[in-house]
């Protein structure tokens, strides 16, 4: 790996260190809490498949 980028990923880690310290201070901790579990529920939701019947209610059927 050239040293072009371990000093790229460096700084991108450094970064990420620096953003989550600051979200996570002070009054901005309490909303990007609450905008996290937002998110997560949302995405939860979209993922989640609706539940179907064990059974299928089969009272239009047509028997030969």
């Amino acid at each position: 790996m050239s040293t072009t980028r371990k000093v790229a990923i460096g700084l991108g880690i450094a970064g990420g260190a620096l953003l989550a310290a600051w979200l996570l201070t002070g009054t901005r901790k309490r909303k990007t809490k609450e905008f996290l579990v937002r998110t997560a529920a949302d995405i939860s939701k979209t993922i989640r498949k609706p539940d179907k019947p064990a059974f299928p209610d089969e009272s239009d059927a047509s028997y030969i």
